[in-house]
């Protein structure tokens, strides 16, 4: 039987040395298609494009990973710029939110990771928390720069989430914001210790949509990779 097929979101560096070249290009750290590769699917990388090619794009997989990355343009949900907040990635904002929403339209298994979440809850009308209170270093939700921290997130019973992961579990992490307002059709999945969402589904349970705030690419646990990836093998 063929490998599913996983497409992964990328995102455009103006500036990338290798060798002695120093050049644009589509990037994405090498943990997430490793994890395609362990979980059992062929993973593929899907450089930014014209918006209006994302439903090309996503016919052209089995399933979809929206991948972790910068801030969301506040302007996106409503809201001003908190200080907080990173410059805005205009361009990778549309080409994720037109990928998430072909995959929402066409029944496409999708996972969000981390900004990947926070687009879903985006595309679906919620908003977002620009600064967790003492994220940096001090709750466990983001490390020094460059550094994953870790903290326990404990799934919700009853979810699709707590079919894959049944238990509470520490897994790697590093982010600053964090989902807010849910977005329409929306069930929160997992919770952090202090409260914060950590994962998300759609509350009818059609299809296979999850997020989650933190990054499994960046740990050792394949089962939510292995999930999607089933869920691809079985379109």
């Amino acid at each position: 039987m063929a490998k599913p097929v996983i497409g992964l979101s990328t995102y455009l560096e103006p500036s990338v040395r290798w060798g002695v070249w120093d050049l644009p290009a589509a990037v994405l750290p090498a943990g997430y298609h490793r994890l395609v590769q362990h979980a059992g699917g062929l993973a593929t990388l899907l450089p930014p494009d014209d918006p209006e090619q994302a439903r090309a794009a996503v016919a052209l997989v089995d399933g979809l990973v929206i991948s972790g990355g910068p801030d969301v343009e506040p302007e996106r949900y409503g809201a001003e710029p908190h200080p907080q907040t990173g410059p805005a990635y205009r361009e990778r904002d549309a080409w994720e939110l037109a990928l998430i929403e072909a995959a929402l339209a066409t029944g496409t298994p999708l996972l969000g990771i981390c900004r990947g979440m926070q687009l879903l809850n985006v595309v679906l009308g919620g908003t977002l928390m620009q600064h967790l209170p003492e994220s940096v270093g001090h709750d466990g939700h983001c490390g020094p720069p460059g550094v994953f921290e870790h903290h326990e997130v404990k799934p919700v019973p009853g979810t699709r989430l707590s079919e894959v992961l049944p238990e509470a579990m520490a897994v790697p992490t590093y982010h600053h914001q964090a989902v807010d307002r849910l977005g329409r059709g929306l069930l929160a999945s997992a919770h952090a210790e202090d409260g914060t969402l950590e994962a998300v589904e759609l509350s009818d349970g059609s299809g296979f949509v999850l997020a989650v705030q933190w990054h499994p690419e960046a740990g050792e646990d394949l089962r939510l990779m292995e999930a999607l990836v089933a869920a691809a093998q079985s379109l």
